[in-house]
C-alpha cells in the first residue's frame, strides 16, 4: 500500500468521526451563502475575503480535495455550478447528504488531486489545505493550472514549513525542540496506526516554501493576494507564529 491508498483509507474513516474540523456546514451557514455571504475557508480559522470570490452566480467552480460538506455546498448555495473532487468516497457522500438536506445541486467526482484526468474546465478552483497529504505539491499546482480556464482564479491554503520543524510532544509542554527538517514526512505507514479504535492518522508531508509558493509560479500562475492564519486555541506554535498561508492566483489569458 502506498501513501495515497493509505491516506484514502484514513480519510474514509475520518469522514464519519465527527471530530472538530470535520463537521459539515450548518443550515445557518447555507442560508448566509444564499444571501450572498458564503463563509469559505482555505485554512483553519480565517474566512476568504469576499473580494477573492467575486460574483459566484453561474461560475464553474471546482472544490479540489474539498470533500466533507464544507466549501462545495456553500458555493452551490451562492449560485455556483460546483464540482467537488476528492479521493475519499465517504467524504464526497457528505457533500451529497448536505446537498440533499439543503436542496442544492452539485457534482462529486472521485479522483486524486495529483491526477485529475478529464474532469472538465473551471472558472474558479478552491483548494482547502490538503497538499500536506501529497508528496509532490508542484504536481497538484500543475494539474490545477491545466483544468483552469484562462483568466480563472485559483485559491489554496497551505501549511507553512515551520509547523513541521518541532517535536509535537515537546510543544505540548511549551518546549520548542527542533527535531525535523524540511522537506518532511510525518511517519511510515506502520507508524501511523493508532493504538486504540480512533481513525488512522493520515501521512503528512511538510513542503518547502519553494514548492508551496514558487511551485505555483512555476506552474504558470500569477499570485495576486496572500494572507496567513493560525490553528487557534490549543496550539502552542500558533501563539508565536502563523502556521497557515492562503494564496489567490490567476491563470493569465
Amino acid at each position: 500500500m502506498d501513501h495515497t491508498d493509505f491516506n484514502r483509507e484514513a480519510w474514509d474513516a475520518i469522514a464519519t468521526s465527527h471530530r472538530k474540523w470535520f463537521v459539515p456546514v450548518s443550515a445557518e451557514e447555507i442560508a448566509a451563502a444564499r444571501s450572498g455571504q458564503p463563509q469559505i475557508r482555505l485554512t483553519a480559522t480565517r474566512n476568504v475575503p469576499n473580494d477573492w470570490l467575486g460574483d459566484l452566480s453561474g461560475r464553474a467552480v471546482l472544490c479540489l480535495a474539498g470533500g466533507g460538506g464544507h466549501q462545495g455546498p456553500l458555493l452551490a448555495a451562492a449560485g455556483a455550478n460546483v464540482t467537488v473532487a476528492d479521493f475519499s468516497v465517504p467524504q464526497l457522500a457528505i457533500d451529497q447528504e448536505v446537498a440533499a438536506r439543503e436542496d442544492l445541486v452539485l457534482q462529486t467526482v472521485q479522483c486524486d488531486m495529483q491526477q485529475l484526468g478529464d474532469i472538465g474546465e473551471f472558472d474558479l478552483i478552491i483548494n482547502p489545505c490538503s497538499v500536506n497529504f501529497c508528496p509532490d505539491a508542484v504536481r497538484v499546482w500543475r494539474e490545477a493550472y491545466r483544468v483552469l480556464r484562462p483568466g480563472g482564479v485559483f485559491m489554496t491554503g497551505v501549511i507553512q514549513p515551520v509547523n513541521y520543524l518541532f517535536d509535537a510532544e515537546a510543544m505540548l509542554r511549551d518546549e520548542f525542540v527542533v527535531s525535523h527538517a524540511i522537506p518532511y514526512c510525518s511517519a511510515s505507514i506502520s507508524d501511523t496506526q493508532p493504538d486504540d479504535d480512533s481513525p488512522p492518522v493520515p501521512i503528512e508531508f511538510g513542503h518547502s516554501l519553494q514548492d508551496l509558493i514558487g511551485g505555483q509560479v512555476e506552474a504558470g500562475f500569477v499570485i495576486t493576494d496572500f494572507f496567513e492564519d493560525r490553528w487557534g486555541a490549543d496550539d502552542p506554535l500558533s501563539e508565536h507564529i502563523a502556521v497557515f498561508a492562503a494564496t489567490r492566483a490567476i491563470k493569465p489569458t
